[in-house]
């Protein structure tokens, strides 16, 4: 399932804009943001025995993040590139692994990860939302 979400965040983003004389698209804001979320709540799912992934609300936020890329102009060929972007899947998986452990989570200790996503969860937050 790990392998999964990932590889659709990866398919759903197309991070990059090679080529292109706008900004790469991992410097969006907004996509990399959402991206962050989704990565967080399932990392939170993965480590946690008592919470779960709302997996199809996950897929379509990523998939409603691939339609915003495609709005700010980013093309299929610049998804589909990004797809076998390792480094970039790595870089964004450190970022969500840090803003999990500033939220609390200690890694390798499973109730950290249970007390971090029940705390998400109550206060709605995006990562809290695609959790139950």
């Amino acid at each position: 399932m790990r392998n999964f979400l990932m590889s659709a965040a990866v398919l759903a983003m197309g991070l990059t804009a090679a080529g292109s004389a706008q900004a790469a698209l991992k410097d969006e804001a907004e996509i990399r943001n959402g991206l962050l979320v989704v990565g967080m709540a399932y990392e939170i799912s993965e480590k946690c025995g008592s919470i779960d992934a709302r997996t199809l609300r996950g897929i379509t936020t990523l998939l409603n993040l691939k339609s915003r890329a495609r709005e700010l102009g980013y093309s299929n060929s610049e998804i589909d590139a990004y797809v076998d972007n390792k480094p970039e899947k790595k870089r964004l998986e450190g970022i969500a692994r840090a803003q999990l452990v500033q939220l609390g989570v200690t890694p390798g200790v499973e109730e950290t990860y249970c007390t971090v996503g029940r705390d998400q969860m109550g206060k709605n937050t995006g990562v809290g939302r695609l959790l139950h």
